[in-house]
């Protein structure tokens, strides 16, 4: 038997081959997303990567802030106290100096001279005092003028006086001390 098929064939086109250019256009697209992609991905861990660091640096900084701050308040104190330490020293060897100057005083006052008043401002004295003579006076200056912790001792005045009707010298000098 014969068969015969009346509808109409429908007979399927050929598929033309697709223009180079389109082929070329999506293999670059392809490609170009390709590489967006790995670009994209690339970037986006260095910036994670780049944040991650930034932070710890900002940690490293407080840290660091911190640690100057203690370094600071540090040799603020030293200097505080080596601030001190100077003024003690220089108290120290002001306090030998009037030990010093009254034990020389003291030692060089011969029989018959008696201090009634001294006064001291810096490295200079005043002395005020009796003698029964003035050659007691002349004595006391030139027991002072051989001390080696005094210099310039200069006789300001000496007059008789009267004391309880006693007759006495009044005496005025002044010297200043060597450090």
């Amino acid at each position: 038997m014969i068969r015969i098929n009346l509808l109409p064939v429908r007979r399927k086109k050929k598929a033309k081959p697709l223009p180079s250019y389109v082929m070329t256009t999506f293999l670059t697209t392809i490609i170009v997303l390709g590489v967006l992609g790995y670009l994209y991905y690339y970037f986006t861990s260095t910036l994670d990567v780049t944040k991650a660091r930034f932070e710890t640096n900002k940690q490293k900084i407080a840290e660091l802030k911190d640690k100057i701050k203690e370094v600071d308040d540090f040799e603020k104190l030293n200097k505080h106290f080596e601030e001190k330490s100077m003024i003690i020293e220089q108290l120290r060897k002001k306090q030998k100096i009037p030990v010093i100057m009254l034990d020389e005083i003291s030692s060089k006052i011969p029989d018959g001279v008696w201090l009634h008043s001294m006064s001291v401002s810096d490295q200079s004295v005043s002395l005020d005092g009796y003698a029964f003579t003035n050659s007691d006076v002349v004595t006391y200056i030139n027991n002072l003028k051989s001390s080696k912790a005094f210099a310039d001792i200069f006789l300001q005045e000496s007059k008789q006086a009267e004391v309880e009707k006693i007759p006495l010298y009044q005496f005025k000098l002044t010297f200043k001390v060597v450090s």
